[in-house]
């Protein structure tokens, strides 16, 4: 079954999405020997590319001529050129995108992971917002299938681009599969010296920016007891640092708070298993990575009971309204206090956690492949 696929992520982003196509592509790769993948990208020299060095199924494919001069008219027009002759039998689009002109004898799939440029078009600029919006229009109407990675993506999608619900087939996501295995000591004393964290902490992953919400976890963090500090994982995107910084300042929280903007993702499993408790409290998400993370690494959850959150946490994690510090810090405070509860929800994170992982969600998008193209009808 050859497949191809829109990769310029899986080479070039490291949140997110990039993590997203490198654990599909690389778990069909290596779970699935009868697939043959196709990586289309304009771009294939960063650090990502490592990833798929060791797989003797997969082959990449980038602009060649004049073209890698116009990458990204090539990425929108110019790979469907690519695809009879790699007799590609599906293209699933990884990023909310489809090319232009595929072949109508290819069927084509788009993994749609929110409609947050819809839902909150405020948090894009007037160019960038158009942009998305068409992209995202054009790829789930030219799609044969419309993979949403949470039932809060399949209903927004329904919403707000009226795709007919026979269209959509719901297939979550999982995270790196580093964070599946146990953390060593040693790696846990590493992060401790490397990012001198203190002694108890409470983790915040994720990008600085406004839905993030980190403003109303600083609050938050102002209600708990002195010994309790914040550590905050993540790069700052489009300015709302600033309005975080001046939180923390307001708060009196110079010494409590710490801003980690570059740390290596390869730490990112013994960081979360230092911490005492994890807190995400975004405003909207398609799904909520970190809170599968720090479900894998048995660290509790505070989350936010809006969106895709409770979807991703389930019974594992503890919910609160992001809109209210108070809410958010009492949520905290159970934890800090109730070490049965806090073990309590590291073991229904154990369980919790089965639901998205890497084999399960390698298995059904497999499974949906193998509708489209049966492997009987193969040459």
């Amino acid at each position: 079954m050859v497949i191809g696929y829109d990769a310029k992520r899986a080479f070039q982003n490291s949140t997110g999405l990039g993590n997203y196509s490198r654990i599909l592509v690389c778990g069909l790769a290596q779970e699935h020997q009868d697939i043959r993948a196709f990586l289309y990208s304009p771009h294939m020299d960063g650090e990502y590319a490592k990833y798929f060095t060791s797989y003797a199924n997969i082959s990449t494919r980038k602009p060649t001529h004049i073209d890698r001069y116009f990458p990204d008219i090539w990425r929108r027009f110019g790979v469907a050129v690519h695809l009879k002759g790699d007799k590609v039998k599906i293209f699933h689009g990884l990023s909310h995108e489809l090319p232009h002109g595929i072949p109508h004898s290819i069927k084509r799939v788009v993994t749609m992971h929110d409609l947050i440029v819809w839902r909150y078009p405020g948090f894009y600029k007037p160019f960038d917002r158009m942009v998305h919006r068409m992209k995202q229009r054009h790829s789930c109407r030219i799609a044969d299938v419309v993979v949403a990675i949470s039932e809060q993506t399949k209903r927004d999608l329904i919403e707000y681009l009226q795709v007919p619900e026979e269209k959509i087939k719901v297939i979550y996501q999982s995270c790196d599969p580093m964070f599946w295995k146990p953390v060593s000591d040693s790696d846990r004393a590493y992060v401790r010296e490397t990012y001198n964290l203190p002694e108890k902490y409470i983790i915040c992953v994720g990008s600085i920016e406004e839905r993030k919400n980190q403003v109303n976890v600083v609050r938050a963090l102002a209600q708990l007891p002195d010994d309790v500090h914040l550590v905050v994982v993540g790069k700052n995107h489009g300015g709302y640092q600033s309005a975080v910084q001046s939180a923390i300042r307001s708060q009196g929280l110079t010494d409590r708070v710490h801003i980690l903007k570059d740390a290596d993702f390869e730490d990112f499993p013994a960081l979360y298993a230092c911490a005492y408790a994890s807190v995400y409290m975004s405003l909207f998400e398609g799904f909520g990575i970190p809170i599968l993370e720090s479900m894998c690494c048995d660290t509790p959850v505070v989350t936010s009971n809006v969106s895709s959150m409770p979807e991703a946490g389930g019974e594992a994690a503890l919910y609160a309204d992001p809109k209210n510090p108070k809410e958010i810090a009492d949520r905290l405070r159970e934890l800090l206090e109730n070490p049965a509860l806090r073990q309590q929800l590291v073991e229904k994170g154990r369980a919790q956690r089965e639901k998205f992982s890497q084999h399960k969600v390698v298995s059904d998008l497999y499974n949906l492949y193998t509708t489209l193209v049966p492997p009987e009808t193969e040459e």
